[in-house]
Protein backbone atom coordinates (compact mmCIF):
# COMPACT_ATOMS: atom_id res chain seq x y z
CA UNK A 1 0.00 0.00 0.00
CA UNK A 2 1.14 3.59 -1.10
CA UNK A 3 2.19 5.38 2.29
CA UNK A 4 1.25 8.93 0.90
CA UNK A 5 -1.93 9.03 3.04
CA UNK A 6 -0.95 6.99 6.34
CA UNK A 7 -1.11 8.45 9.51
CA UNK A 8 1.89 6.50 11.63
CA UNK A 9 3.45 7.26 14.88
CA UNK A 10 7.02 8.72 14.28
CA UNK A 11 9.73 5.96 14.87
CA UNK A 12 10.93 6.41 18.04
CA UNK A 13 14.44 6.27 16.88
CA UNK A 14 13.14 9.92 15.30
CA UNK A 15 15.18 12.74 15.80
CA UNK A 16 13.31 14.95 18.54
CA UNK A 17 12.99 18.69 17.07
CA UNK A 18 12.68 21.55 19.77
CA UNK A 19 9.28 23.44 18.03
CA UNK A 20 10.77 26.69 17.97
CA UNK A 21 13.45 25.22 15.78
CA UNK A 22 11.38 23.00 13.84
CA UNK A 23 9.20 26.37 12.50
CA UNK A 24 12.40 28.24 11.86
CA UNK A 25 13.13 24.83 9.32
CA UNK A 26 9.40 24.73 7.99
CA UNK A 27 10.01 28.75 7.19
CA UNK A 28 13.38 28.47 5.88
CA UNK A 29 11.82 25.42 3.71
CA UNK A 30 8.77 27.54 2.73
CA UNK A 31 11.31 30.33 1.15
CA UNK A 32 12.99 28.18 -0.67
CA UNK A 33 9.99 26.46 -1.89
CA UNK A 34 8.59 30.17 -3.38
CA UNK A 35 11.70 31.08 -4.82
CA UNK A 36 11.72 28.47 -7.20
CA UNK A 37 9.45 30.00 -9.21
CA UNK A 38 9.90 30.29 -12.95
CA UNK A 39 10.39 34.13 -14.08
CA UNK A 40 7.69 34.03 -16.12
CA UNK A 41 5.15 32.63 -13.37
CA UNK A 42 2.93 35.68 -13.29
CA UNK A 43 2.90 39.56 -13.08
CA UNK A 44 3.18 40.48 -9.48
CA UNK A 45 -0.10 40.77 -8.29
CA UNK A 46 -0.67 42.25 -4.82
CA UNK A 47 -2.53 39.81 -2.56
CA UNK A 48 -5.04 41.71 0.08
CA UNK A 49 -3.75 42.00 3.31
CA UNK A 50 -4.43 41.76 7.36
CA UNK A 51 -8.01 40.17 8.15
CA UNK A 52 -8.87 40.21 4.34
CA UNK A 53 -6.13 38.12 3.15
CA UNK A 54 -6.82 35.68 6.46
CA UNK A 55 -11.01 35.33 5.23
CA UNK A 56 -9.45 34.93 1.90
CA UNK A 57 -7.22 31.97 1.96
CA UNK A 58 -9.50 30.53 4.81
CA UNK A 59 -12.67 30.48 2.81
CA UNK A 60 -10.43 28.52 -0.08
CA UNK A 61 -8.83 26.41 2.55
CA UNK A 62 -12.88 25.09 3.23
CA UNK A 63 -13.48 25.04 -0.86
CA UNK A 64 -10.54 22.95 -1.83
CA UNK A 65 -11.29 20.28 1.19
CA UNK A 66 -14.84 20.37 0.86
CA UNK A 67 -14.39 19.13 -2.73
CA UNK A 68 -11.48 16.85 -1.24
CA UNK A 69 -14.11 15.19 1.27
CA UNK A 70 -16.63 14.58 -1.40
CA UNK A 71 -13.77 13.55 -3.89
CA UNK A 72 -15.93 10.20 -4.63
CA UNK A 73 -19.36 12.52 -6.05
CA UNK A 74 -19.28 13.07 -9.51
CA UNK A 75 -17.50 15.65 -10.46
CA UNK A 76 -15.90 16.86 -7.17
CA UNK A 77 -12.23 15.53 -7.32
CA UNK A 78 -12.52 17.99 -11.11
CA UNK A 79 -13.48 20.50 -8.69
CA UNK A 80 -10.43 20.08 -5.59
CA UNK A 81 -8.37 19.83 -9.08
CA UNK A 82 -8.81 23.28 -9.94
CA UNK A 83 -7.50 24.56 -6.86
CA UNK A 84 -3.99 23.33 -7.60
CA UNK A 85 -1.24 24.67 -10.10
CA UNK A 86 -0.79 22.11 -12.99
CA UNK A 87 3.09 21.63 -11.64
CA UNK A 88 2.42 21.57 -7.90
CA UNK A 89 4.53 20.59 -5.54
CA UNK A 90 3.10 17.62 -2.67
CA UNK A 91 5.60 17.09 0.01
CA UNK A 92 4.32 14.35 2.16
CA UNK A 93 6.67 13.41 5.08
CA UNK A 94 5.52 9.75 5.19
CA UNK A 95 4.58 9.27 1.40
CA UNK A 96 6.78 10.97 -0.45
CA UNK A 97 6.71 13.95 -2.91
CA UNK A 98 4.58 14.47 -6.36
CA UNK A 99 5.68 16.64 -8.73
CA UNK A 100 2.37 17.13 -10.69
CA UNK A 101 -1.44 18.04 -10.21
CA UNK A 102 -1.98 14.55 -12.63
CA UNK A 103 0.37 12.44 -9.63
CA UNK A 104 -1.00 14.07 -6.84
CA UNK A 105 -4.84 13.85 -7.98
CA UNK A 106 -3.95 9.88 -8.73
CA UNK A 107 -3.41 9.61 -4.93
CA UNK A 108 -6.39 11.24 -3.86
CA UNK A 109 -8.63 8.77 -6.51
CA UNK A 110 -6.79 6.05 -4.98
CA UNK A 111 -6.21 6.41 -1.37
CA UNK A 112 -8.87 9.25 0.04
CA UNK A 113 -11.63 8.76 -2.36
CA UNK A 114 -14.74 7.19 -0.11
CA UNK A 115 -12.28 6.10 2.61
CA UNK A 116 -11.73 9.75 4.71
CA UNK A 117 -11.82 13.45 4.77
CA UNK A 118 -10.01 16.09 6.11
CA UNK A 119 -10.75 18.47 9.07
CA UNK A 120 -8.97 21.91 10.00
CA UNK A 121 -8.50 22.03 13.37
CA UNK A 122 -10.18 25.03 14.65
CA UNK A 123 -7.85 27.93 15.13
CA UNK A 124 -4.76 26.48 13.76
CA UNK A 125 -4.91 28.07 10.49
CA UNK A 126 -1.84 31.12 10.32
CA UNK A 127 -1.66 33.13 6.67
CA UNK A 128 0.85 35.37 5.89
CA UNK A 129 1.32 37.54 2.61
CA UNK A 130 3.81 37.18 0.14
CA UNK A 131 4.58 40.17 -1.99
CA UNK A 132 3.68 39.67 -5.24
CA UNK A 133 3.21 36.28 -5.44
CA UNK A 134 0.02 35.00 -2.89
CA UNK A 135 0.13 34.05 0.56
CA UNK A 136 1.17 31.08 2.96
CA UNK A 137 -1.04 29.17 4.67
CA UNK A 138 0.17 27.20 7.78
CA UNK A 139 -2.24 25.00 10.46
CA UNK A 140 -3.31 21.65 11.68
CA UNK A 141 -5.54 19.14 10.20
CA UNK A 142 -7.08 15.96 11.18
CA UNK A 143 -8.27 12.86 8.95
CA UNK A 144 -11.61 10.75 9.98
CA UNK A 145 -12.59 7.71 8.44
CA UNK A 146 -15.28 7.88 6.02
CA UNK A 147 -19.03 7.41 7.94
CA UNK A 148 -17.12 6.05 10.81
CA UNK A 149 -17.32 9.32 12.70
CA UNK A 150 -13.50 8.99 14.08
CA UNK A 151 -10.56 10.95 13.51
CA UNK A 152 -7.69 9.15 14.33
CA UNK A 153 -4.81 10.98 12.51
CA UNK A 154 -3.45 14.54 12.54
CA UNK A 155 -0.71 16.41 10.79
CA UNK A 156 0.80 19.84 9.98
CA UNK A 157 0.34 21.61 7.07
CA UNK A 158 1.99 24.21 4.82
CA UNK A 159 0.11 25.58 1.83
CA UNK A 160 1.81 28.75 -0.70
CA UNK A 161 -1.07 29.86 -2.24
CA UNK A 162 -0.57 32.20 -5.97
CA UNK A 163 -2.48 34.70 -6.82
CA UNK A 164 -2.70 35.65 -10.52
CA UNK A 165 -5.09 37.41 -12.87
CA UNK A 166 -6.89 37.33 -9.99
CA UNK A 167 -7.50 33.62 -9.48
CA UNK A 168 -5.28 31.85 -6.52
CA UNK A 169 -4.02 28.16 -7.24
CA UNK A 170 -1.88 26.51 -5.03
CA UNK A 171 1.79 25.97 -6.33
CA UNK A 172 3.16 24.23 -2.80
CA UNK A 173 2.30 22.33 -0.31
CA UNK A 174 4.00 20.38 2.59
CA UNK A 175 2.18 17.46 5.46
CA UNK A 176 4.34 16.46 7.83
CA UNK A 177 4.42 15.59 11.39
CA UNK A 178 1.95 12.85 10.62
CA UNK A 179 0.81 11.59 13.99
CA UNK A 180 -2.57 9.57 15.73
CA UNK A 181 -4.95 12.33 16.32
CA UNK A 182 -4.84 13.90 19.98
CA UNK A 183 -1.22 12.91 20.51
CA UNK A 184 -0.16 16.71 20.05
Amino acid sequence: MNRRYQHARPSTTARIVAPNAAWACVLAGIAWLASGLPASAAEPEQPPTGAGLTATIAALDAAVFDAFNRCAEPGQLDRHASYFDPAVEFYHDTGGVTWTREAMLDNTRKYVCGKFTRELVPGSLAVYPVAGFGAIARGEHRFCQSGAGTCDGQAEFVIVWRLRDGQWQITRVLSFGHRAAGNG
